[in-house]
């Protein structure tokens, strides 16, 4: 009785001192790390050693009420008051070893060693599933039929003969010994699983079962306990009470798994009892039953020693898994992608090292739930991939991917979206795969790192194959951040210019063909917008400059387009605007209309100078979402190029709405340059030539050359056909063409002995061609004339909206000898600062001027001026479109010396001006009158 109180008494201070430390102090578990137990409640090794005590206090109320009631051991009465004590106490023991073998089960499940085992839980232990649960309650039946067997052969059955007792009567007073047996029978497998805490409570039971073994006999008899049943009561209440105080270390380690040594220990004991049942059948059976009892007997023996040997097979196997399980420890230690084991919640049962890298501590992470790492944004992709992996079966001990493949989604990868630059997502390469998909997912330091994972079904080594709750997800991770990152700037700098860092024409060809097609968006247009005479920029100022200019040019058309519209840099000089979505047509129309304005509002200041600069734009309206394959969405941008493109041919500064001809106009107009192509390359230009006459003696002093062309049987205006030849750069071979042919009539004249000279016009893409000055050389020693005999003459507009390289390109041309003359002079501004800054010889006036003398006092007024600047400068004035006499009479009054037009001589063929030379040095002082040439020419000009 003192024994089982001072069980009581050290059980429940084991309790205390459990309760502080959360049972897992270093004295209760050897070591481990110790949790704090919130106040006034008791952890579950405290509960366990509780429920232990209250079974040494029953054990004691027994005695006590035994020796109160001093009732003998006999059954004549059935169960009295003193035997439910103890019956009591076996219940409390079974419950407080349980207690005590989930606590260890549990601690070992989170120790550090378990941690390291890559999430492999305690497989071997018996779990609550029927496929689990059975195996361990079969080995707790066969130990206790077979302990109750050999008490029944050794002690009972001559004690049933002896008291001469019914069965039903000698049954109660084995009442007490089959209840320890069965509780011993089904701790059986729960005491192999988690031994180390339950040893000593376990073996107090196994010693009270002896010494209730012991006291069959008394209470078959109605006797009193004897010395060994009393000794055996002490001995467990010894052991129980030590229970608290010594745990074996964590040392002790055992060599099979608890599920082989429960059956292990079954199987002997059935081994045992089954060589006594032999031994007491060969001693006392009749010759009849002997052969019986040993078939019988051995067929018993060789299913145990198959027994042994599955279980030692069964050994070897979870040798090997443990083996793939520490080969994949290993693995993941030394990799540099981080690998977690999550339970089927996501909770994180492993890390390993590499989560380092995220500024963790594999301790960190351990019973955290795995999505609260991850991006919110994130979630649903990465619980797609656990639910396909989980939905695998997969082979024990080693994970296999999931299936069916499903393409995940592409959270975070940097793809061209709109608001990162491109109007269309892109996927991750690798969301496609099985169990595989790219996620964001939160590093220690608070940031995001973009990751591809992988999850896949993971069966724990030692497992049941179709157990469940062995079942978890092996998860890598691997850092992709840096790949996201380069992939997000490749994207960034392939929809974007790097100058302005507007998106460019890849993005708005696109973003345009996603909004066509959005049956949502209502009216949408396009708006181009070119800079007006932007080479001039460069040549002058520098390209450097120029590209200043055109970063400045975007912010200001940036700031005019509301923010959801796109603006971007269509290429070089040129803009594009996308509006989405507007009111109406005159809503994108008054855009542009502001948009020109912000261009010409303010000069832009580069370089320390200060550049105005125009705007031609150009309009195209489109229906949303077309669908007629005659309307693809790319033909409201080329619309929207064709109206700035006449724009641009209308002298810049406006706004052009392109309509249905303007596309007509342009397939025209690309015809006709294919035409003067082929006519340049095969001859098909010819050249007229208009005297210039010396208005004093009426004698030809010079002949202007003008190109002339027949397409086919119809004459092409030279206004229509040289303002193409211009735009596509054909103005270079052409004006090449038009040089040589009139230097080497002029070489013939002069040979002819006659003093005259040539004059060829040039435009601004002729004076700027590389190499122009040279091949000018060329023609001239080619065709051997003179360089004074050769008369460039540039239209006083390429001067004025000019560059540095066109003067420069002019006094280059000088210096070799040949006059320079402005055509049209009087009709641009600025024009005087020409006349000082450039080595010129002669002045034209334009034949606006010319037409008004005799009735417009204005214009005879200005006409007057440029004579006498003209000849204060020692320049020649040429009158050009003189086509009545009082105009030449007028002329001849302000003193002008050289005149052109219809009243002179009209445009003629080389051998014609020949004719006039000879009749102009033969005639008297009056001038010839000419007819006009009905064919309609002109000059060469830009």
């Amino acid at each position: 009785m003192l024994a089982w109180l001072g069980a009581a008494v050290s059980l429940w201070l084991g309790a205390r001192r459990s309760r502080l430390a959360g049972g897992s102090g270093p004295v209760a578990t050897g070591g481990k790390a110790s949790t704090v137990v919130p106040p006034g409640q008791y952890s579950a090794v405290a509960r366990g050693y509780l429920w232990l005590a209250a079974a040494a206090v029953l054990y004691c109320a027994g005695l006590v009420v035994q020796e109160v009631v001093g009732q003998a051991l006999s059954p004549a009465s059935g169960l009295s008051l003193g035997d439910l004590p103890s019956l009591l106490a076996v219940a409390a023991a079974a419950v407080g070893m349980v207690m005590l073998t989930t606590a260890e089960r549990d601690a070992e499940a989170h120790s550090p060693g378990a941690q390291r085992s890559a999430g492999a839980q305690p497989a071997d232990a018996y779990g609550g599933e029927a496929g689990s649960v059975l195996p361990g309650l079969a080995d707790g039946y066969v130990l206790a039929v077979a302990l109750l067997v050999i008490g029944w052969v050794t002690l009972f059955s001559a004690e049933f003969h002896r008291s001469g007792d019914r069965p039903g009567t000698f049954l109660l007073a084995l009442v007490h010994l089959l209840a320890d047996l069965a509780v011993l029978g089904a701790l059986l497998p729960m005491v192999t699983a988690a031994w180390r805490r339950v040893l000593l409570p376990y073996l107090s039971l196994a010693a009270v079962a002896i010494g209730d073994a012991l006291a069959v006999g008394q209470r078959a008899l109605g006797g009193h306990p004897g010395v060994a049943t009393q000794l055996m009561a002490v001995v467990a209440a010894l052991l129980l009470a030590a229970a608290p105080w010594w745990v074996p270390g964590a040392n002790w380690t055992r060599r099979t798994s608890s599920a082989a040594a429960a059956t292990l220990i079954a199987a002997l004991t059935a081994v045992v009892a089954t060589l006594i049942v032999i031994g007491n059948g060969l001693a006392g059976a009749p010759a009849s039953g002997v052969a019986l009892v040993v078939a019988g007997g051995a067929g018993v023996l060789v299913l145990a020693v198959r027994v042994f040997m599955l279980v030692r097979e069964n050994g070897v196997i979870l040798g090997v898994w443990r083996q793939s399980s520490q080969s994949l420890r290993d693995l993941a230690s030394l990799t540099s992608d981080v690998v977690l084991v999550c339970d089927k919640e996501g909770v994180i049962s492993y890390a390993s090292p590499a989560v380092g890298d995220y500024g963790y501590a594999p301790a960190d992470l351990t019973g955290r739930r795995l999505l609260d790492f991850v991006h919110p944004e994130d979630r649903a992709a990465a619980l797609a991939a656990a639910r396909r992996a989980l939905g695998s079966p997969a082979s024990p001990g080693r994970p296999a991917s999931a299936a069916p493949p499903a393409a995940a989604g592409s959270p975070g990868v940097a793809g061209p979206p709109a608001a990162a630059g491109s109007p269309r997502a892109r996927s991750s390469p690798g969301a496609s795969a099985p169990g595989r998909f790219p996620a964001r997912v939160r590093a220690a330091d608070g940031t995001w790192r973009h990751i591809e994972s992988t999850a896949l079904r993971y069966q724990a080594p030692g497992g049941p194959v179709h157990a469940e709750q062995h079942t978890q997800i092996l998860i890598t991770v691997r850092d992709v951040s840096d790949q996201v990152a380069l992939r997000q700037e490749v994207t960034y700098l392939t929809f974007h210019d790097g100058l302005t860092g507007l998106p460019n024409r890849a993005y708005v060809e696109e973003r345009t063909r996603d909004v066509l097609r959005d049956p949502a968006v209502g009216r949408v247009g396009v708006i181009f917008l070119d800079l007006d005479r932007f080479t001039a920029v460069n040549d002058t100022v520098g390209h450097g400059a120029g590209d200043l200019v055109l970063a400045q040019a975007g912010r200001r058309l940036r700031a005019i387009v509301p923010a959801h519209d796109t603006v971007a840099r269509w290429g070089s000089d040129e803009f594009a605007v996308l509006v989405e979505d507007a009111a109406s047509g005159p809503e994108i129309s008054e855009i542009a209309e502001r948009l020109v304005g912000a261009v010409a509002a303010e000069p832009f200041r580069v370089a320390g100078q200060q550049i105005t600069l125009t705007a031609s734009v150009g309009v195209a309206l489109a229906e949303a979402a077309p669908r007629s394959p005659d309307h693809p969405p790319g033909l409201v941008l080329r619309n929207a190029d064709v109206a700035m493109s006449r724009a641009k041919e209308a002298g810049g500064d406006r706004v052009e709405t392109y309509a249905a001809h303007m596309h007509e106009d342009v397939a025209r107009r690309l015809e006709m340059v294919t035409d003067l192509q082929r006519a340049i390359s095969n001859g098909g230009l010819t050249l007229k030539y208009q005297p210039v006459v010396d208005l004093a003696t009426s004698r030809v002093v010079g002949a202007e050359a003008l190109v002339h062309w027949w397409r086919g049987d119809q004459v092409i205006p030279p206004r229509e056909f040289l303002g193409a030849a211009e735009e596509s750069g054909l103005i270079v071979p052409l004006g090449d063409w038009v040089l040589r042919e009139a230097c080497a009539h002029g070489a013939a004249w002069r040979q002819a002995s006659w003093d005259v000279g040539v004059s060829v016009n040039l435009s601004a893409r002729q004076l700027t061609a590389p190499g122009f000055t040279a091949r000018v050389a060329a023609i001239l020693a080619e065709t051997g004339l003179p360089p004074g005999a050769l008369t460039v003459e540039v239209n006083e507009r390429i001067l004025v909206e000019g560059n540095g390289l066109i003067a420069d390109r002019l006094a280059d041309l000088h210096r070799q000898g040949i006059r320079l003359a402005i055509d049209d002079f009087g009709t641009g501004y600025a024009v005087l600062a020409h006349l000082r800054q450039l080595p010129l010889d002669a002045i034209k006036i334009d034949p606006s001027f010319v037409a008004g003398l005799g009735h417009d006092d204005t214009l005879t007024l200005l006409t007057r001026t440029v004579v006498q600047v003209g000849l204060g400068l020692g320049l020649r004035v040429v009158a050009e479109g003189i086509e009545q006499p009082r105009q030449l009479s007028a002329l001849r009054e302000m003193g002008c010396g050289y005149g052109q037009g219809s009243l002179l001589a009209g445009p003629m063929a080389a051998s014609g001006v020949e004719a006039l030379i000879r009749t102009s040095a033969e005639a008297a002082d009056e001038p010839s009158e000419h007819s006009v040439s009905e064919c309609e020419t002109t000059r060469v000009s830009g």
